[in-house]
């Protein structure tokens, strides 16, 4: 008989209520390793984070990086604490660890699962269906800049996006190859070319460089903001979106809402040179406000889940991780910001019994 895969994850559930996903998560993946009998999950939890913080000063280890580097994924919560600035629990953990290993392609999926409403007029599910692609490592992320004469009138502060042909140009590549690995083979890059007269042009140009080498692919131009209402008015025009690390940021938490909450979208932080762990997240941040509530929606960090299963060579095992997700959906087992009922726990263990081919507990 074949050996069976065993996969190494670092699980960082973080701040706020990613201390409460990332243990469903981790309850759900092993039901599914279970149930599947091909692979098994070698889990090592991390206590990093803002309390890591306010132990040691330090978010993470300094350490911490390689630490890391041993492991397959990383499984991640939320970072963000109401007490700490960002500069110092963003910049300390989650990009510490994306700049760090260079996860410089994030990648954000769209759906509206079976049973969730839209908040678009006569958009049901499978009406939308988008992939958006955001730069991971540079733009107006990097972190250059500064300020001076502080608390002076004459005060000044900088923020300067860092644009780089090799950065664009991989993040370019990895959008085409994604657009054109899908059935409509359809990409619309995204700027503010108009108006941001270097940085956004040369994307342009880049973009256009990059398309002779996708002759399959039909790629198009659109400003961020015109994107932002096409995402409302004609969201069945779009399918795969490339943009700048902050615009896609803005763009794919619209898309979150679009398709029902953002309490069911995922991301990926990837390398995809696999030089080192690629991390996965969902996108919804710490939420203070519900914290130790138990009524955190764990579907995001679930289809976060199947993403990473998919990243570590195991597509049937990911593909049956969404079908219990949406299952459990149609079912209406369906946390407050879906307007339902559940708690995390009901639809951690409703998606563990469809995994397992139970009946869904009410």
């Amino acid at each position: 008989m074949p050996s069976k895969r065993t996969h190494r994850i670092a699980a960082i559930p973080a701040d706020g209520i990613g201390k409460e996903v990332i243990p469903a998560g981790l309850r759900v993946l092993e039901a599914l390793a279970r149930r599947d009998g091909g692979f098994s999950l070698d889990v090592e939890t991390l206590p990093w984070g803002s309390d890591h913080y306010r132990q040691t000063g330090l978010m993470m280890p300094e350490d911490g990086l390689e630490t890391l580097r041993k492991f397959d994924a990383i499984y991640f919560g939320a970072v963000g604490d109401p007490e700490l600035p960002d500069s110092i629990t963003l910049w300390g953990l989650r990009l510490k660890i994306c700049q760090g290993f260079d996860q410089y392609a994030n990648i954000r999926p769209t759906r509206v699962l079976p049973g969730l409403t839209s908040p678009l007029r006569a958009v049901e599910p499978g009406d939308i269906d988008w992939v958006i692609v955001r730069e991971n490592s540079e733009g107006e992320y990097a972190g250059h800049g500064g300020r001076a004469h502080r608390g002076h009138p004459e005060e000044v502060a900088t923020e300067v996006a860092i644009f780089t042909r090799a950065g664009v140009e991989r993040i370019m590549r990895v959008a085409f190859d994604i657009a054109r690995s899908r059935p409509r083979k359809l990409l619309t890059v995204v700027t503010k070319s108009n108006a941001q007269r270097h940085g956004m042009v040369m994307w342009d140009d880049i973009a256009a460089e990059v398309a002779r080498d996708y002759p399959d692919v039909t790629w198009e131009k659109e400003l961020v903001d015109a994107m932002a209402a096409r995402m409302v008015r004609k969201p069945a025009s779009i399918d795969t979106v490339v943009a700048t690390n902050l615009h896609a940021d803005i763009l794919s938490d619209l898309a979150g809402a679009v398709a029902g909450s953002l309490g069911v979208a995922p991301t990926a932080n990837l390398d995809p040179s696999r030089r080192a762990p690629s991390m996965f997240e969902p996108i919804h941040g710490s939420a203070f406000d519900i914290m130790g509530k138990g009524i955190a929606n764990p579907v995001a960090t679930f289809w976060t889940g199947a993403m990473m299963l998919e990243h570590l060579g195991e597509p049937a095992a990911a593909k049956a991780l969404m079908a219990a997700v949406e299952r459990v959906c149609a079912d209406g087992v369906f946390t407050a910001d879906l307007g339902g009922s559940a708690d995390t726990e009901a639809v951690t263990r409703a998606v563990i019994a469809a995994i397992e081919g139970a009946n869904t507990p009410a």
